[in-house]
């Protein structure tokens, strides 16, 4: 599998009153669950590179990878959510985010079991998140997509970390890149 670019273009790009009625969600699993974002939240997906663990990181940080010359954390989501570190299979690939603090925006990478497809979820659709009852951080959850009869989490991209969680990220990714690039796997 080569790298897979997903494109951003969104339903309502012609900003017709029908159109943006719609939202574009990006679905994947993580332990047998079946999650979204928002597609504008993805850069791209790429298969899954060489990861270079970083000592005395928390569990589901799964390292850094090399992206093109620059050094990209990679978050285990099923670690993150709870589920456990994930198991590498020919279908796990790793979900390119940008993700802001304050006014910078930062890319990292979450690695997931299989990306599904993108789904179009009307917004009478899209519910807010439950007060409770949900096996994960409801601060994770930006809302809930009903697909059919069934719901969908949809991650907070934003929200999957803390900014404590990112500023450390970040100072873990300068730090491998005064390195060099063998630091990144490459």
């Amino acid at each position: 599998m080569g790298e897979l670019v997903v494109s951003k273009q969104t339903a309502g790009a012609s900003r017709g009153d029908a159109a943006d009625e719609v939202t574009q969600y990006l679905t994947f699993s993580v332990s047998d669950e079946r999650l979204a974002m928002s597609i504008d939240a993805v850069k791209e997906i790429i298969e899954t590179p060489q990861v270079t663990r970083v000592p005395m990181t928390p569990d589901y940080i799964r390292g850094v990878i090399n992206l093109r010359g620059s050094v990209v954390p990679v978050i285990d989501l099923g670690a993150r959510l709870g589920r456990g570190p994930l198991t590498l299979t020919k279908r796990s690939c790793v979900v390119l985010v940008e993700v802001q603090v304050g006014d910078e925006g930062h890319v990292l990478g979450m690695l997931v079991d299989e990306v599904k497809n993108i789904l179009d979820i009307p917004r009478e659709d899209v519910k807010p998140p439950p007060e409770f009852g949900s096996e994960i951080r409801t601060d994770f959850i930006e809302a809930m997509g009903r697909v059919d009869d069934v719901f969908i989490i949809i991650l907070s991209v934003d929200h999957v970390l803390s900014v404590q969680e990112l500023a450390a990220l970040r100072q873990l990714s300068g730090e491998a890149e005064a390195s060099g690039p063998e630091a990144a796997g490459e």
